[in-house]
């Protein structure tokens, strides 16, 4: 099997000190290769870069409208959140108005990704529960979808419940992979995660963002989850987080989602585009580097969010005394 290209180098003085390989695809609605790079054909978990397709059956089935559900709850049901203090309170207030609470959360307890967050839990001896995962916000929305559809609450996250045959159905029908024959593993939260290519996943995002093909309802539930994305990029993520750096730069013009393992996922509606990436060795640094460059190369970005968004992507490698020892970089043939 031939090995995925370079991506992207780090060096340090005159040397590349690391490497990291992967493929990309960027794809149009109309499922026509834009842009790629290795084997975008390859079953990849997705992890996290595809919550914005798992919420959309919160949407579709009515669940958002019972509960009023707003953009606030919309971008973190999209989102892997830090865990401070308005992504907590923005769940367990969810589930209260539906009437649930943390104990129905199936994804388990995790510290904080925020490390100003994990700091107050341990300085005010809180221990961390199920509302600092960062998946809980997807979770209330399964747990809405359930609700609302008169679902068992119990075993939500089994790959034979309701809720997530939902979501293995419309990956089958927006990616156009064969999702039945499709290896399924556990993700980190506990939900089932199905092996996907790159090209499955970009076509997906493509039409996400125009809706081209899409039945209405699916329209209708991806520009509301897509307008909450950029509207409260903030619930995505979180501080300092790259990808809500990115929307707020972007204004509205583009979605990102990040996952585990160096995957990425997202959109340019305006011109008609998916992408999906994945690092092979999982880095997270070459990923977003890889996503702003795409981004730029393929968003026709102004020059201004172009620079900005650069400096975001390709930040200089620094050492202890904040001097600048070497840089991060794409490799010559990307």
């Amino acid at each position: 099997m031939k090995a995925n290209p370079i991506l992207v180098e780090i060096t340090r003085g005159d040397l590349t000190e690391s490497i990291h390989r992967g493929a990309y695809a960027v794809i149009k609605d109309d499922a026509s290769v834009v842009s790629s790079a290795g084997d975008i054909d390859k079953l990849t978990y997705p992890r996290s870069s595809l919550k914005p397709l798992q919420a959309l059956p919160l949407i579709e089935t009515g669940a958002a409208n019972r509960w009023a559900l707003t953009d606030l709850e919309f971008a973190i049901a999209c989102g892997s959140h830090s865990g401070e203090e308005r992504h907590v309170t923005a769940v367990r207030e969810w589930l209260e108005r539906i009437g649930l609470s943390m104990i129905n959360l199936g994804c388990g307890a995790q510290q904080p990704t925020s490390t100003q967050a994990r700091r107050y839990l341990v300085k005010n001896n809180i221990a961390p529960s199920p509302l600092y995962h960062n998946c809980s916000g997807k979770h209330a929305g399964f747990l809405s979808t359930a609700w609302h559809c008169k679902e068992p609450l119990e075993g939500y996250l089994e790959k034979n419940h309701p809720v997530q045959l939902r979501i293995k159905q419309l990956l089958s029908e927006m990616t156009l992979d064969n999702i039945d024959v499709s290896p399924v593993a556990k993700d980190g939260c506990g939900a089932p995660i199905f092996g996907i290519s790159l090209r499955g996943l970009a076509l997906a995002m493509a039409c996400y963002g125009t809706g081209r093909g899409l039945p209405d309802a699916r329209v209708n539930a991806a520009k509301k989850l897509y307008k909450a994305m950029t509207a409260q990029p903030f619930m995505v993520a979180g501080t300092d987080r790259w990808d809500t750096e990115t929307m707020i730069l972007s204004g509205s013009r583009l979605i990102v989602k990040g996952g585990a393992e160096g995957v990425y996922s997202g959109c340019i509606p305006d011109q008609g585009i998916g992408i999906a990436l994945k690092i092979d060795d999982g880095g997270r640094r070459a990923a977003e580097t890889i996503m702003g460059l795409l981004l730029d190369r393929f968003g026709k970005l102004n020059p201004s969010i172009s620079l900005k968004l650069n400096a975001l992507s390709f930040p200089p490698i620094l050492n202890s005394n904040g001097e600048k020892v070497g840089i991060t970089q794409i490799h010559s043939e990307v």
